[in-house]
């Protein structure tokens, strides 16, 4: 016997691909398009006055009054620092309230491992003391520093040779009444980090202070 063929109806995909390729073709169309927000700046030169009045304190505040026997602390000037250094870092400069601090990088001084005054080390030297004697100072430190190769004794010894060498050229220009305190630290108090050439180079100087006077 023989049965007849049921006709089956096969379901066929939906075709989304299109439709949601329009749609995000839709929203990206919409993102684009969409206004930027207007660049706004909070102040700046030329920028509005604040024209808001002051807050009004009332003098007769008991809030506002000190405690019966209570004092007002001395003024004091706070010390502020100032920096300048060159483009290529062999010579700093910081000044202070009370005192004026030089700082030599070595190889502008020195040649290698050598404690010995190089030709351009005078002018700077001379420079220094032309501001000794403008700050009128009477004291002038004199530290030596190295970084941190070779031994800690070898750079003990270096750096105070090399503060000996500056001192003696201070010498040479300032009157002989000025004192001078003079020091070699060696891998001591590093300004930078010993863990590469650009740092070792830094803590490889000489510093010169004296008291600010004006």
């Amino acid at each position: 016997m023989s049965r007849a063929m049921t006709p089956q109806t096969t379901a066929r995909p939906a075709r989304r691909g299109p439709v949601l390729a329009a749609l995000a073709s839709t929203v990206l169309l919409v993102t684009l398009t969409a206004p930027a927000p207007p660049a706004h700046a909070d102040s700046g030169p030329g920028a509005p006055a604040d024209t808001t009045p002051p807050m009004k304190i009332d003098a007769k505040d008991s809030d506002l009054r000190m405690p019966e026997g209570a004092k007002l602390a001395p003024g004091r000037v706070l010390d502020i620092k100032s920096v300048v250094e060159t483009d290529d870092g062999d010579e700093r400069r910081e000044d202070t309230n009370a005192k004026v601090k030089f700082a030599l990088q070595a190889e502008v001084l020195f040649g290698k491992d050598s404690a010995k005054l190089g030709g351009a080390a005078r002018s700077r030297i001379k420079e220094i003391a032309s501001e000794v004697e403008r700050q009128d100072a009477k004291s002038v430190r004199v530290f030596g520093f190295t970084d941190d190769l070779g031994s800690a004794g070898h750079g003990i010894v270096l750096s105070k040779q090399r503060a000996n060498a500056v001192q003696q050229a201070l010498a040479e220009d300032l009157d002989p009444s000025v004192n001078y305190e003079i020091r070699g630290y060696g891998e001591q108090y590093p300004i930078a980090d010993n863990a590469t050439e650009e740092g070792r180079k830094r803590n490889r100087r000489v510093e010169v202070s004296f008291p600010r006077t004006g």
